[in-house]
């Protein structure tokens, strides 16, 4: 193993890292550079894009991640340009012009990217941003100009990102994502679709799947409960419920559609919640019931209805929560009115759905992240040798791969193959069988996979031999050869999941 390999997350990124300096010396230098960026992503650490729509609270969302505010939320020029948050030892800004010259900035007084780059925007290729918080030391965020934008100047720059038509810098900022995060808001348009496959094409040149992309309903307090069958007029139900509908809408493309309330998210982590904003809720909480109710019926009448809290102080309320997020924190307040203000701002937290999204990115980036890297790395590796123009080069390096995939340890690799393949849709599979599959990549919960989430241990381990021999039958009797070598591995992972359970007995 190379002295590289060594410093990567998992075996499986280390097995490609070996493979592609084992092939380095046999290809040409074109391809042999192209390998040696292959090499430095495998090292670093998974790379997460957050794309969406415009207004769609992107930014917002990132900077409850990072838990910073620093990305800008405003329209304005940083809004439209490629930021890649990664660690680092110092807090600074580097602006990365189209020429690939860069330049240094501090953060601003606030700690946030400056409004104004007092450069020519026209001729940044892209911001790298790096930051000394622990949670980028294994994830860099990349926040996406929106889709859909308005602004001619946007347009044309989505257009590029999506179309390839961007220079060499800028494609590589875009490029490193291994996964995505695709934001929506209430209302899945029938090319959602279309416009995630296209991102995620743009960017690691993998279709975007149950392994490597996750969607987030964000803005949930915004949905009109009594429009949602069955919320019971409850909002946060309300957006679980359309959640789990958009999630139907959305897949193969994506493991599951969380609800989140990015605002409230983000005041609650990134410290824009204080002892000041708890203290003006508690003289809202002690307001009669009849004027609390009457000012929450809107955010005009919040900020206008006479009452002792200052104007100013009700606005920066709304500013920072919103009447959804207000509510919450009186709720809490009315249950417990000596809560501390750090109490108040967890609680809010609570309410936010930050803890979901946090969850659902660990289960399924994270924790998968070697797999996910050492996949993409492959997609890249041979995509470099298609490349090359030289048939000699093509087959030594689909050699090299085949004997890669062959071995055991790495059947995780040809599983995330298979899922790739019957989620783009490039192995036409019947629904259940297809959704069956699919399965594997939504959690890394071995119930979950099986389909018996709460089901007891005896029928877990029953289910999975039964389906193992089913989906032997199925490739060497019932499939096409497409699907033969799909349900090859599809057996493999219930029989190795049948032999995990065995051994929990």
């Amino acid at each position: 193993m190379t002295a590289q390999a060594q410093q990567l997350a998992g075996p499986l990124s280390a097995a490609v890292a070996n493979l592609c300096a084992g092939l380095r010396p046999q290809v040409s230098p074109n391809t042999a550079a192209g390998f040696r960026e292959v090499l430095r992503r495998l090292s670093a650490p998974l790379q997460v894009a957050v794309a969406g729509r415009i207004k769609s609270g992107k930014s917002t969302l990132v900077n409850a991640l990072i838990g910073r505010r620093v990305a800008p939320t405003d329209v304005g020029e940083c809004t439209r340009l490629v930021t890649r948050f990664q660690y680092g030892t110092v807090d600074r800004i580097e602006v990365v012009f189209t020429d690939g010259r860069k330049q240094v900035l501090p953060f601003d007084a606030n700690g946030a990217i400056p409004a104004d780059l007092g450069v020519d925007v026209g001729a940044v290729s892209h911001i790298e941003a790096y930051l000394t918080n622990a949670v980028l030391r294994d994830l860099t965020v990349i926040d996406t100009p929106g889709l859909g934008s308005l602004d001619a100047a946007s347009v044309a720059r989505t257009e590029a990102l999506l179309g390839g038509e961007l220079d060499p810098v800028s494609r590589n900022a875009v490029a490193g994502a291994e996964a995505v995060l695709y934001v929506v808001t209430q209302g899945v348009r029938n090319d959602d679709h279309q416009a995630l496959a296209a991102f995620t094409a743009a960017t690691a040149g993998r279709e975007a799947g149950p392994v490597n992309a996750i969607a987030v309903l964000n803005k949930a307090d915004t949905i009109a409960a009594e429009t949602v069958e069955g919320s019971d007029g409850d909002t946060w139900k309300a957006a679980v419920l359309l959640a789990e509908r958009q999630a139907h809408t959305l897949k193969p493309r994506v493991a599951d559609v969380i609800p989140v309330i990015g605002l409230v998210a983000e005041s609650a982590e990134t410290g824009g919640f204080t002892s000041a904003d708890a203290d003006a809720l508690r003289k809202l909480a002690e307001l009669d019931d009849a004027t609390r109710e009457t000012m929450l019926i809107s955010a005009d009448l919040f900020v206008t209805w006479e009452c002792d809290v200052p104007v100013g102080v009700r606005t920066r309320l709304l500013e920072k929560l919103d009447l959804y997020g207000i509510r919450c924190a009186l709720t809490a307040l009315d249950a417990e009115p000596a809560i501390t203000a750090g109490a108040l701002r967890r609680r809010l937290l609570d309410s936010s759905g930050l803890d979901g999204v946090r969850g659902k990115l660990n289960a399924v980036f994270r924790s998968r992240a070697d797999g996910i890297k050492a996949a993409a790395a492959l997609a890249s590796i041979t995509a470099l040798a298609g490349a090359s123009g030289d048939p000699n080069e093509r087959q030594r390096v689909h050699d090299a791969i085949e004997v890669l995939l062959a071995k055991p340890e790495a059947h995780q690799l040809r599983l995330l193959e298979a899922l790739t393949l019957v989620a783009s849709g490039a192995v036409a599979m019947p629904a259940d069988l297809a959704e069956e599959v699919l399965r594997f990549g939504t959690s890394p919960d071995v119930a979950e996979q099986l389909g018996l989430r709460g089901r007891p241990h005896p029928e877990l381990v029953a289910h999975a031999l039964e389906r193992a021999g089913w989906w032997r039958s199925f490739a060497s009797f019932g499939a096409t050869p497409a699907q033969s070598r799909v349900a090859h591995v599809v057996h493999r992972a219930y029989f190795l999941i049948w032999q995990q359970l065995r051994g929990r007995r």
